[in-house]
């Protein structure tokens, strides 16, 4: 249970540290890392992490989505086959982290339509408006996702997790 609460609380602080930049950040590389390597227990760092984030920012309607977000990522990494050779997993991991942050905003926009009652075409304009940062996340969790690889081998000799 400690080295979960390290783990949630690594990814808070690591998104914290990286605010300046924007949706730049390791949240995407950590929720798959930890998902390869913990499976359904890597709900607890990510969980963690939301409830983190609310606690410092305000459990306020923005952070409403997060509830979701992080969710749908995880179970895109749980559908891996664990097995996956480490030629494909080096491609897939990245991808993976790539399509999520090109897809943020879109995935953001219902929950901000449902609060904030825009119709189905203000809620594709404010997806619109927003294309151009998800294409920056888009790149950052690509670039970040190629540390997944190595990570989840070192974590797993770490804590002695066999595959």
């Amino acid at each position: 249970m400690a080295v979960f609460a390290m783990l949630g609380t690594l990814m808070f602080c690591s998104k914290l540290l990286m605010e300046l930049l924007p949706n730049i950040h390791l949240l995407g590389m950590f929720t798959v890392l930890f998902t390869v390597v913990f499976r359904a227990k890597a709900l607890i760092p990510i969980y963690i992490n939301v409830f983190l984030t609310g606690l410092y920012g305000g459990f306020n309607l923005w952070w409403v989505p997060y509830l979701y977000l992080w969710l749908i990522l995880w179970g895109v990494a749980m559908l891996l086959p664990r097995q996956m050779p480490r030629r494909v997993a080096a491609v897939v991991y990245p991808a993976i982290c790539a399509l999520h942050g090109l897809l943020y905003g879109t995935l953001y926009a219902p929950a901000q339509a449902l609060m904030f009652g825009l119709d189905f075409r203000a809620m594709l304009a404010w997806i619109a408006t927003g294309i151009p940062f998800d294409l920056l996340h888009a790149v950052a969790n690509l670039a970040t996702g190629l540390l997944i690889l190595p990570l989840a081998e070192l974590l797993r000799r770490i804590l002695k997790i066999k595959q």
